[in-house]
Formats: structure tokens, C-alpha cells, sequence
């Protein structure tokens, strides 16, 4: 049988990873393209419903990004937390401009439950004697990995589960908007066929699709690509015309919005589009990195792709199209607004991470180097 440990309070040096959020940054006003919102909700005012009771509450994942934050909110909000990994990563660890006693009391009421969720049967016989009142799977990419996790838990009462936008059909019509088409075939259908499962089984989900995730401990190279570059005060690549248009939610607020959706009944059955309110282009966005850690602005070289061949080397970290999502049903359903706006947020992200010489890859410019040399024969 799976044993549950509890984390005992230790005093431990301070890891630069991250706080809470910063005071608003100041600056001038950075150039975003904003276009008008598709709303997709229903009409009539709708206020947020608040979870009734502690809830004994796992999550699947939780030591490495989203998890991070929302581990701390659930535990603020009074829920029993369990975190399920394969513990090669510390469980918890204690967050810049966090206090002694504060995360002596968070740690404290942290439980751990250590296996590999690709081992079915232990996943069933585990959750199965612990008997978990709602599941957050943030790190599920398959329908298979969530069966057994619905087979151990029959009187499960809410199933939390993040997707993605990247389920969104490709389309000419923006922003994606939760009734919109979807693309059995993109990179991303295994949770595409995780919503189909959890509503085919009857269960109570919610299922949250983000866009571009970004923030402090962000393992994905989306700021973190930028910041690079401009500390090593080298121009910034970016493919085609750089006024493709994208969007960036700030992971305080997805976890924000994970806790807003846990026993509310507006949120049963329900998908729900997770980012910032406005859309930026390529070009605005490696501005706004500059901005937000106090660099120059920086020179910004644009190239076509397919005069290059980088191999299995990823030359820019967003995929070259608009692609961007509505969030006006979680404002108006759940009563969720984002806390960040984007400078604000990168600063958040920079200051809390980067900024402290923390980041999960080291810097690769070999193919900046490709499209600079070609760039600079062309220009000579």
C-alpha cells in the first residue's frame, strides 16, 4: 500500500525561484496590437461560487511550475493537499520573499505521495485507499493515464484538468474561442481526447486551456529565450514580419483560476480559455522582455525560415502564426480577471528568476548565429 508522508518544517536556504507578485512596473507604454474580443458566454451576471469545505485534494504533479502556485493557494484556502510524483525533484522549497514561518506552516501541511502514474495499478490501489474528494491533473497528456485515476476514485467529486489551446483547429477567425473547432490531429489530442473521456464517463470536470504559459520557474523557453538574448546584448531573431500575433498568461493567474473553478458549480462540464487579457505581437513582445528586466530595446532582425536549415534545432519558441485565445467566458462565468498585464508580468518572471541567474537551459545561439551571419553577408 502507498504511504503518505508528511513534510516536517525544516529551515532551508533560500531558493531563487519565486514570490509573490511584484509592485506594478513603471515605464512607458509599450505597443501592443489589441483587437476587438469574440465574448463566448452566457449572458446574465454570474458571480463566483466558493468551494464548501476542506476538500482532500490531490494533484497530480505540483513540484515543478503551476503546481507551485497552486499547491500554496489550496493550502491557504484550508484544502488537505497530497502532490503525486516520482520524487526526483524536492517536494517543496522555500520561495524568495517568502518568510521562515511561512513556508515552515506551508510545508507543514503538504502530503506526498511518491509513484509513476504510468504504473496503472499502483495509481489505481494508491488513490483507491485514500479516497481523494478532487483531482488536479496538471501534468496528464493522455486519456490512458486518467482512467485508472477515475477507476480509483468512483465517488470522485470534481476533476480539474489542464489542456491546452493548442486543441484549437487553425483558423483565419480569432481569437479561439471555447466553441470553436478542434484539431483531432494537433500535437495536443491526447487532451483533446482527455476532455472527450471525462465527459463520456459522467464525471464532474473542468478543463482549463491555456495559451502561452509564462512566469517565475517557467521550464518552457518562452521568456526565458528572450532574456537570454538580451542579456547577452545580441540582436533578437525573429521569423517572417514579427507582427504575428500571439497571447501570455501569467501562471499566478492560471492557478488563480484553478482554485475559482474547484467546487463551483458554473464550472461543471465546462472549458475555459486561461491567458492575459491582450494580445501582443513577436516584435512587441521581445520589447516588452527588455522593458520588464531593464534592457535597452533591442535590435530585431527578421528572417524567413524556410531559407534556413536548423535541423531538429527549435530557431524561435512560438509557433509562427496568430494564435491566441478569448477569455471572456472565465471572466464572466467564474468571475476570474488576471492580475498581470504583460510588462508586468515578464518583471514578475525576470526579477523572480532570471534576474537572480536562475533558469532551466543554458543559452544556445547557434541558430541566431546562422540567420545573423546570413543576414550580415546580405546586408555587406
Amino acid at each position: 500500500m502507498a504511504k503518505l508522508v508528511v513534510l516536517q518544517p525544516t529551515k532551508q536556504p533560500l531558493i531563487s525561484l519565486l514570490s509573490s507578485s511584484l509592485s506594478h512596473f513603471n515605464g512607458s507604454k509599450l505597443s501592443q496590437i489589441q483587437y476587438k474580443r469574440k465574448v463566448c458566454h452566457p449572458k446574465g451576471a454570474l458571480h463566483v461560487v466558493a468551494a464548501s469545505g476542506t476538500k482532500k485534494t490531490l494533484i497530480m504533479g505540483g513540484t515543478r511550475f503551476i503546481g507551485v502556485f497552486l499547491s500554496r493557494l489550496l493550502v491557504k484556502e484550508g484544502h488537505q493537499v497530497t502532490l503525486f510524483t516520482r520524487g526526483k525533484a524536492p517536494v517543496t522549497q522555500q520561495l524568495p520573499g517568502e518568510s521562515d514561518s511561512d513556508y515552515s506552516d506551508f510545508k507543514s501541511e503538504i502530503l506526498h505521495l511518491k509513484g509513476d502514474r504510468q504504473d496503472f495499478e499502483f495509481v489505481k490501489s494508491s488513490l483507491s485507499a485514500e479516497g481523494y474528494d478532487v483531482v488536479y491533473d496538471i501534468n496528464g497528456r493522455e486519456a490512458a493515464e486518467v482512467e485508472p485515476i477515475l477507476d480509483a476514485l468512483p465517488n470522485l467529486e470534481q476533476f480539474i484538468y489542464c489542456s491546452s489551446a493548442g486543441v484549437y483547429l487553425k483558423s483565419d477567425i480569432l481569437p479561439h474561442c471555447e466553441v470553436d473547432a478542434v484539431d483531432p490531429k494537433s500535437r495536443h489530442k491526447g487532451k483533446l481526447n482527455t476532455e472527450s473521456l471525462l465527459e463520456a464517463r459522467g464525471v464532474n470536470w473542468t478543463s482549463l486551456r491555456p495559451v502561452y504559459i509564462y512566469g517565475p520557474l517557467n521550464y518552457n523557453p518562452v521568456e526565458e529565450w528572450f532574456f537570454h538574448r538580451l542579456k547577452a546584448g545580441r540582436p533578437i531573431p525573429i521569423p517572417n514580419s514579427g507582427v504575428q500575433i500571439t497571447q501570455l498568461g501569467h501562471v499566478k493567474d492560471l492557478a488563480t483560476a484553478f482554485v475559482q473553478v474547484l467546487g463551483n458549480e458554473k464550472a461543471s462540464k465546462q472549458v475555459f480559455n486561461i491567458s492575459g487579457e491582450k494580445y501582443v505581437t513577436f516584435d512587441g513582445l521581445a520589447k516588452a522582455c527588455a522593458k520588464a528586466g531593464g534592457f535597452p530595446e533591442p535590435e530585431i532582425i527578421h528572417y524567413n525560415p524556410k531559407e534556413f536549415d536548423f535541423g531538429k534545432k527549435k530557431a524561435f519558441p512560438f509557433r509562427d502564426q496568430h494564435f491566441f485565445a478569448s477569455v471572456e467566458k472565465a471572466k464572466h462565468v467564474l468571475g476570474w480577471k488576471p492580475e498581470f498585464d504583460l510588462v508586468e508580468g515578464l518583471a514578475d518572471s525576470y526579477n523572480l528568476d532570471f534576474g537572480r541567474g536562475t533558469y532551466r537551459k543554458e543559452a544556445d545561439f547557434t541558430t541566431d548565429d546562422m540567420i545573423l551571419n546570413k543576414s550580415f553577408a546580405l546586408q555587406s
